[in-house]
């Protein structure tokens, strides 16, 4: 038997399907999402929010001390793709190789991008405001948090909390050692040895 093909989102499901995740937070929505798209799906709306974002914070850099409209155009197209990815990839491969999770890593991407993309656009269109910038970055971080947990134990069908939770951190710290070693590796040529 073989198992269905997914279906195939549009930029207007995955919006529907995103407020639907923000409005009803649980493991069964993010069920209900999992297989209604994939990779290529993720890569657009991933893509879309690294557009909006980095518009945003272009047009804003003048207003903001050390900014540059083409730095925070480039960094944004580049950097939010690039975290989104290096992050679910270490969301499946933990969830899969040391908690034998039984996802895929469509499941994941699309699942993650659910989330992903409206809170970080919501977190650029608020944190243009300096004072709320930070707490606006801690309120996005926290939601972050809360709807990975959630997306973890759902796409990668590890439904024990614990383990959830610890895919969550470990995840987290390969994202930032992997963020590291891509960003030394960067930096190398620029600097004196």
């Amino acid at each position: 038997m073989t198992a269905p093909s997914p279906i195939q989102a549009k930029i207007t499901d995955m919006f529907s399907q995103s407020v639907t995740v923000l409005a009803r937070p649980g493991p069964q929505t993010f069920e209900l999402f999992e297989r209604r798209g994939g990779i290529s799906q993720a890569v657009i709306y991933v893509l879309l929010a690294a557009v909006v974002s980095a518009l945003i914070a272009a047009i804003f850099a003048p207003f903001h001390a050390g900014t540059t409209f083409f730095g925070q155009l480039i960094t944004r197209l580049v950097l939010i793709p690039l975290q989104f990815f290096i992050f679910t990839g270490a969301v499946y491969l933990i969830g899969k190789y040391v908690f034998r999770g039984t996802g895929t890593y469509p499941e994941v991407a699309y699942s993650f991008a659910l989330f992903f993309v409206p809170l970080s656009i919501i977190g650029t269109l608020l944190g243009i405001i300096p004072i709320l910038g930070f707490l606006v970055g801690l309120l996005i971080s926290v939601a972050m948090i809360f709807y990975g947990f959630l997306a973890v134990g759902s796409s990668m069908n590890i439904h024990d909390a614990v383990k959830a939770g610890v895919t969550l951190i470990l995840s987290g710290i390969a994202y930032w050692a992997v963020g590291g070693f891509l960003l030394a590796l960067i930096l190398a040529p620029f600097t004196r040895g």
